[in-house]
């Protein structure tokens, strides 16, 4: 069974309308649906100067300072 393209309304809303705290995980479907000012608030402090931006931001993760990656979709670090 496939997914439909579009999601409805109904889910799209209660993305939109969950609390975004840093260090929450999001899915895939998710991460299409917020902006890059949303998905700079999931970031915690300590690694938000290097955030790219959603075009940056490969499969869903991006890379800090020192080599590691910070992934929205585990809401942390991918090498813990």
């Amino acid at each position: 069974m496939s997914r439909p393209l579009a999601w409805p309304l109904e889910e799209r809303t209660k993305i939109m309308n969950r609390k975004l705290r840093a260090g929450q995980s999001i899915t895939p479907e998710e991460f299409d649906e917020l902006t890059d000012e949303q998905l700079e608030r999931l970031v915690p402090k300590a690694y938000r100067e290097f955030f790219p931006g959603k075009d940056g931001c490969a499969d869903g993760y991006f890379y800090l300072h020192d080599g590691t990656a910070y992934s929205f979709y585990r809401g942390g670090l991918l090498d813990e």
